[in-house]
């Protein structure tokens, strides 16, 4: 996962309050109270793991507008076009061949 900029700056809000959150489940672990030290720490995992891997905003528009989009208007995870349109094999092969020096099928 690669974060930028302001993710890293969300994680590290994230964390702050997290993390004593974390440590007061632990000393509540260790003294005896189970369901509360537990219950603690569930929530402060959840602090930090729902907004990293779940409820990231771009990807949830990206997935909506994408389920929304006709297929010949999707793009591929690498961000290219899903087919090929009508003579782009031809047209491609022709660039190609004409870099190349030598001269295009037809």
């Amino acid at each position: 996962m690669r974060l930028g900029l302001l993710d890293m700056i969300g994680l590290a809000a994230s964390l702050v309050f997290a993390l004593p959150l974390a440590n007061y489940a632990v000393i509540r672990l260790v003294a005896g109270e189970v369901a509360l030290g537990a219950g603690l720490l569930v929530v402060a995992v959840a602090m930090v793991v729902l907004p990293q891997y779940f409820l990231d905003p771009a990807r949830i528009a990206r997935r909506l507008l994408s389920g929304l989009l006709p297929q010949q208007l999707r793009a591929d995870s690498d961000g290219t076009d899903s087919g090929p349109k009508s003579g782009d094999d031809e047209s491609e092969s022709a660039d190609a061949a004409a870099v190349d020096g030598g001269d295009a099928p037809k």
